[in-house]
């Protein structure tokens, strides 16, 4: 269930958990730039996530479910059917002997409490209430598990040798997983991989035999076998039957249940893919390499973890690799390996940061340098000056969209006239699911039924014939209707105009609105063009970058930059 911004002030006032006046801010900004106040608070630290649970819980007087932090097991998730879990949008939090705690996004719709009766009689029931987004990720849960070897292999097997391992990593190389859990239940350990962002049970270990395979990975990853209670971190190295090699992260935490471990899989995947691969449109590119092709500057693409921003960088780098040019990276970890390019691992046991990697390099005669991640007001003051001094910087930074990126380094302390005279380009990216090539069908819907569906898609369709497309499930999608992820992107160029912007100091919505004024495109606007080319489906692109609940129309009007006075 969402709520309309002066419901969401009122819940919040009531609780007193933000002030009015931020408040009114909030409201204002979602009225002028069609973005929600939940939206605003957030992305500006007013309030986080758990906070707004809180206070909408409190507002259907039942406690707060934190899904996103206590995930349920998936055979807890699973002990409530899909089309029932899906109409009432429940989720089994927990169940004890004789209780269970059942969270919601919607604690007062009609018949749910005769419904959740049902499921569960005789037990005492307790309500909660969850975020709308949480629940959507616990649904991706209901999807049939991958069809496994090393699954198989376990269902007629008396007794399961540590050598699984070797097809557990073959299954996950064969799925293009970037991830591989191990997790640790009462009877047993259950595999998922990580498959285009999402993750899919791959199957399930009989507790009994964990430990071995548990020891082979920690001895394969350089780690102590008879630690059992802190985290340990460790890498290894794997070649497959065709003798490709991978590079796996390790990561091993202690859990109520026993040892979690998660390896991720340094992708090779991707090595060949070029900028038109990874989704960006003709003329993104044209602005990109624009940028790219200059002697100097900075170019930031922000983002989530796993949103593809090193996969963007590099398939710039690979363009920009020639034999005449010095090219140095520094990253953690390295993911991708080019001849020709000097590639520096961060390493904190030696004292290698990024800031201490990127002095050395700028002292090292480089052409164009690659930070993985600007961290700290270090790395930042370093890469700005560089950017200065005539080098190229590529690097990513953490921020939600494209135009919090600059109040944010400004507020590392980073001098406006200096940020205003190196950026080139600010892009925000995330990944959304591709519909499978092979099981792929269409469906004509009016723009009604759209808006029917997806209500906050109204307005970004129009006319009684508008041609949706979505995956049926197959093998060679592994039943989920998708195979590979596509980049939906949102470019800021750093026009004149927008350098004296910078020069202002603004916050993230004057630069918004200026960009928006100059033809930007929202990352929700470039997914819907994704949507219409048949790339992707509304459902993907709601799950990973929904609009603002007050929807503005595609279009490129100008819009005056409303000026913010300063704190």
């Amino acid at each position: 269930m969402k709520f309309d911004g002066e419901t969401t002030k009122q819940i919040l006032l009531k609780g007193n958990y933000v002030s009015e006046e931020d408040l009114n801010k909030a409201l204002k900004h979602a009225k002028e730039h069609g973005s929600t106040v939940e939206g605003y608070l957030l992305q500006n630290d007013i309030l986080n996530k758990d906070l707004l649970g809180q206070a909408y819980a409190e507002y259907f007087g039942v406690p707060y479910a934190d899904l996103n932090s206590n995930q349920p097991s998936l055979e807890l998730i699973q002990k409530i059917s899909e089309e029932v879990a899906k109409k009432f949008r429940i989720v089994l939090f927990k169940e004890e002997k004789k209780s269970v705690t059942i969270t919601t996004d919607d604690p007062k719709q009609e018949g749910i409490k005769e419904a959740i009766s049902k499921l569960f009689p005789r037990t005492r029931i307790t309500l909660a209430y969850s975020l709308p987004e949480d629940i959507d990720t616990v649904f991706l849960q209901y999807q049939k598990p991958l069809e496994t070897r090393f699954a198989k292999i376990i269902e007629g097997a008396s007794r399961v040798a540590p050598s699984i391992l070797t097809e557990i990593f073959e299954d996950a190389i064969l799925y293009e997983a970037s991830d591989i859990h191990f997790e640790p239940q009462r009877k047993h350990v259950v595999v998922r991989f990580r498959v285009d962002g999402v993750l899919l049970l791959a199957g399930k270990i009989p507790r009994e035999y964990y430990e071995n395979i548990l020891n082979r990975i920690k001895v394969q990853s350089g780690l102590r076998i008879d630690e059992h209670f802190t985290s340990q971190d460790g890498s290894m190295r794997y070649e497959t039957t065709d003798n490709k090699i991978f590079d796996l992260r390790t990561s091993i935490v202690p859990t109520v249940e026993g040892e979690k471990v998660v390896l991720r899989i340094l992708s090779a995947y991707v090595q060949g893919f070029g900028l038109g691969d990874i989704g960006l449109s003709a003329e993104s590119q044209g602005l990109l390499m624009n940028a790219a092709k200059k002697p100097f500057g900075m170019i930031l693409v922000t983002g989530p973890t796993g949103s593809g921003k090193t996969t963007t960088l590099y398939s710039v780098l690979r363009l920009l690799n020639r034999p005449e040019v010095n090219i140095t990276t520094i990253e953690d970890p390295v993911e991708y390996k080019l001849v020709g390019v000097n590639q520096i691992q961060v390493n904190q046991q030696t004292k290698l940061t990024f800031a201490r990697g990127l002095r050395s390099i700028v002292r090292q005669d480089p052409d164009i340098i690659l930070v993985g991640e600007i961290r700290d007001h270090e790395t930042a003051e370093i890469g700005v000056n560089a950017a200065l001094t005539g080098h190229l910087l590529l690097s990513t930074f953490h921020s939600n969209d494209a135009a919090t990126a600059v109040p944010r380094l400004l507020d590392m302390g980073i001098e406006p006239f200096l940020l205003a005279s190196t950026l080139e380009v600010l892009i925000a990216q995330r990944l959304v699911r591709k519909i499978c090539d092979n099981c792929r069908y269409s469906v004509t819907m009016t723009s009604k039924q759209i808006a029917e569906k997806y209500k906050d898609a109204k307005g970004y369709f129009s006319g009684n014939k508008n041609t949706l497309y979505a995956g049926k499930g197959c093998n060679v999608c592994g039943h989920t209707g998708y195979d590979g992820r596509i980049g939906i992107f949102e470019f800021i160029k750093v026009t004149p105009e927008m350098q004296e912007l910078i020069l202002t100091n603004p916050s993230s919505p004057e630069i918004n609105a200026l960009a928006r004024s100059q033809g930007t495109l929202s990352l929700f606007e470039d997914g819907v063009l994704k949507v219409k080319s048949g790339a992707t489906t509304l459902e993907e692109l709601f799950r990973v970058a929904p609009p603002p609940a007050t929807v503005q129309k595609m279009s490129k009007a100008k819009k005056k930059s409303s000026k913010k006075s300063k704190k």
